[in-house]
């Protein structure tokens, strides 16, 4: 596929850096703009404004399959995909980050005023990523979750405690729940995929799939964390802050939210309904000790500082808290905050650079999530009509993969060793990120 990616911001990288090895990839920056960093990607790499047509010509765009405006200015990403429109009928991504934007270009009103120069896809990395925190928030103890199959089943992880009935047990005598398997377990931060001999242990970050009400079983009986969340405290009442304090009180959840910004805190007392709004800064330890914030069922660190949030964060924990979601929007430092001792990391451009990838997989292919920060995947896939029925138990990755979920018709199973894969059977597969490739040539050639 030949992609054209307008914009040298963070999130463009993240995106090139994926896609580079599979797709013929053009960067187009603005003047000035420093691209220094796509050197060591396979790239061609042009200077020039995104609205310009005769840029756009001279760098073949009349060709490209696809178009990404990430650059840093919303408005000249929403001008960039119009204007590329002028010279060839192409897909069109457009990154935007001013929430009064997102809601007039994604409103279903412009539906009614179709024309040939509509954008295709808006991402707002931000919204995503509150949908992400409330899923996690919505599952006690969780530090991820994903929705598969429309809901009727999730992969979930759980970092396991010294009152596991599982730990010190080898994965093929932990008698789990029906319909429950577990896929991958993180372990001192390395993501693999275990196998019957693996052995939990304490600590370990362990991902299980499995339909809804097997996952709640086994997070009562073995796990015992089924503790509903009943009050939240959200420090920074930014986008992210200010959506999700909504969404929890659509769930009669309490709220504490933190803003050190006056002007700031007087819209959110406005908008927000029931929610406590506090001016101060998240730092402020005396702030949070009177304020018992460590005492809220979760706590999330939302600004768009990666330092200010890994400080409240380890603040708070060290006051008692439990549970901590943290926001961390450079992927870079996803592995610093977990050796320091966050549980729970979100990212808005690993949850946008999902939806980008999801745009450029295979015919029936698609991921559903980037699991430990990109170290893996959970693909979705359909297998073909000329694949031959096998039995599971004698179907052998060639890569490190395993099949977490079978959708057939209007039914899901988990599988066990007696299931078998049937053409236009709908897989989940939960595989390293190094993989992926290889899985999906395997069923795809």
């Amino acid at each position: 596929m030949d992609i054209l990616l307008y914009g040298s911001t963070d999130i463009s990288y993240q995106i090139a850096s994926r896609l580079h090895q599979q797709h013929n990839l053009t960067v187009l920056h603005d003047p000035g703009e420093s691209a220094e960093r796509f050197g060591n990607l396979d790239v061609g790499v042009a200077e020039g404004s995104g609205s310009d047509i005769a840029v756009l010509e001279k760098i073949g765009a009349g060709t490209v399959n696809l178009f990404i405006a990430c650059s840093a200015l919303d408005e000249a990403n929403i001008v960039a995909c119009w204007t590329i429109k002028k010279i060839v009928d192409t897909e069109t991504i457009c990154f935007l980050t001013k929430p009064a934007l997102y809601r007039n270009f994604a409103s279903t009103s412009h539906n009614n005023y179709q024309s040939r120069y509509d954008i295709d896809s808006i991402i707002w990395p931000e919204q995503l990523l509150t949908q992400d925190i409330f899923r996690i928030i919505s599952v006690p103890a969780a530090l991820d979750v994903e929705w598969l199959a429309g809901g009727k089943a999730k992969l979930l992880e759980y970092r396991i405690g010294s009152g596991a009935k599982i730990l010190n047990t080898p994965i093929r005598d932990c008698r789990l729940p029906r319909n429950v398997l577990i896929a991958g377990v993180s372990r001192n931060g390395v993501l693999f995929i275990p196998n019957g001999d693996t052995v939990i242990e304490l600590d370990d970050k362990v991902f299980f799939i499995g339909t809804s009400q097997a996952l709640d079983s086994l997070a009562a009986d073995f796990l015992g964390t089924l503790r509903k969340v009943k009050s939240v405290a959200i420090i920074g009442g930014g986008s992210v802050g200010l959506m999700l304090a909504e969404m929890l009180e659509g769930r009669g959840i309490k709220v504490k939210i933190i803003e050190h910004d006056r002007a700031r805190c007087v819209l959110l007392a406005d908008t927000l309904k029931k929610s406590l709004v506090l001016r101060g800064d998240g730092t402020d330890l005396e702030l949070l000790e009177s304020e018992s914030i460590a005492e809220a069922d979760v706590c999330v660190c939302t600004t768009n500082n990666d330092e200010k949030n890994l400080l409240c964060a380890l603040l708070i924990k060290q006051l008692g808290s439990q549970r901590i979601i943290t926001r961390v929007s450079n992927l870079q430092n996803y592995e610093l905050f977990s050796r320091v001792g966050v549980d729970v990391m979100v990212s808005p451009r690993a949850s946008a650079l999902t939806e980008v990838l999801n745009r450029v997989q295979a015919q029936r292919v698609n991921i559903i999530a980037l699991i430990e920060g990109g170290k893996g995947e959970m693909l979705q896939l359909t297998l073909p009509d000329s694949f031959k029925k096998i039995a599971i138990k004698t179907f052998h990755f060639p890569v490190r993969a395993i099949i977490g979920l079978i959708r057939r018709g209007h039914r899901i199973h988990i599988p066990a060793g007696d299931s078998s894969l049937l053409p236009g059977d709908h897989l989940m597969v939960f595989t390293m990120q190094e993989d992926s490739e290889t899985v999906k040539k395997l069923f795809f050639p």
